[in-house]
């Protein structure tokens, strides 16, 4: 998907992944996080998990990511939950950050281990930026049963991209990091992220049916809810998992 579909799809979402406040708040109690806690988000988005949890949990934190959109967003946010002392924002991508020396206490990726490379990439560039015995919090897909041709097909995902649960933990072991929590999506979640894209994409192409972009934007969303209900609700998950590495850096 390109930046500005990206963009425009999620314009009215505040968490862009299908994780409710409650289930974010619920990661962060989970992860431990409070007052001393230092966090990094890469692809932070529009900054929900920083805000929330800086004003939820005392944390400072500081987050990168390509969408100036997202960014003006987020600080916004930052704004109207009064923690914009406690959490910064940087444009830039996320695979070319260098973490100060001190490092962070958690490090986290949500839905975008593609900044890496994919999973195993996506480690090894958060493993850099976390202290000794901190977290890294990786948010990624997986499926929930084995699924038809048609759910790899329609959204174009290789046969290895994603893996079940079991398979993503043995993922996670071989990249050198230890399972300790993990907070999973469930489908009315996903119900609440794929079909508030639906309503808001339906609006621009009434508001602009005659936009070049508008065949593009009528596809994908004819595309996502043929997905979701004939295979997304059925067979692909999402989930944030917390890890703690188990091997140095470049090990």
């Amino acid at each position: 998907m390109s930046l500005w579909l990206h963009e425009l799809s999620e314009a009215e979402h505040r968490i862009l992944n299908p994780f409710t406040h409650e289930k974010l708040m619920l990661l962060g109690a989970a992860s431990r996080v409070g007052p001393q806690t230092k966090v990094l988000d890469l692809a932070c988005g529009k900054g929900e998990l920083l805000c929330r949890w800086a004003q939820g949990y005392g944390i400072r934190g500081h987050g990168v990511d390509i969408s100036e959109v997202f960014l003006t967003a987020a600080s916004k946010r930052a704004a109207e939950l009064g923690v914009s002392d406690k959490i910064s924002f940087q444009y830039g991508d996320a695979a070319d950050y260098r973490a100060e020396p001190s490092g962070y206490d958690v490090v986290s990726c949500l839905g975008a281990t593609w900044i890496g490379g994919g999973l195993a990439g996506t480690i090894e560039l958060m493993r850099r930026a976390v202290r000794p015995n901190g977290l890294l919090l990786v948010g990624e897909p997986y499926w929930i049963d084995p699924p038809p041709p048609g759910a790899y097909s329609a959204y174009g995902f290789g046969l290895d991209d994603f893996t079940s649960l079991g398979g993503t933990l043995d993922r996670f072991e071989a990249a050198g990091t230890d399972l300790v929590e993990v907070v999973l999506a469930d489908a009315d979640s996903w119900d609440r992220y794929v079909a508030q894209q639906w309503w808001t994409l339906t609006e621009w192409l009434r508001a602009y049916p005659h936009d070049p972009r508008a065949q593009q934007v009528r596809e994908f969303r004819d595309l996502s809810r043929r997905w979701h209900l004939e295979y997304g609700r059925r067979y692909f998950g999402w989930g944030v998992f917390v890890l703690r590495p188990t091997l140095a850096p470049g090990r």
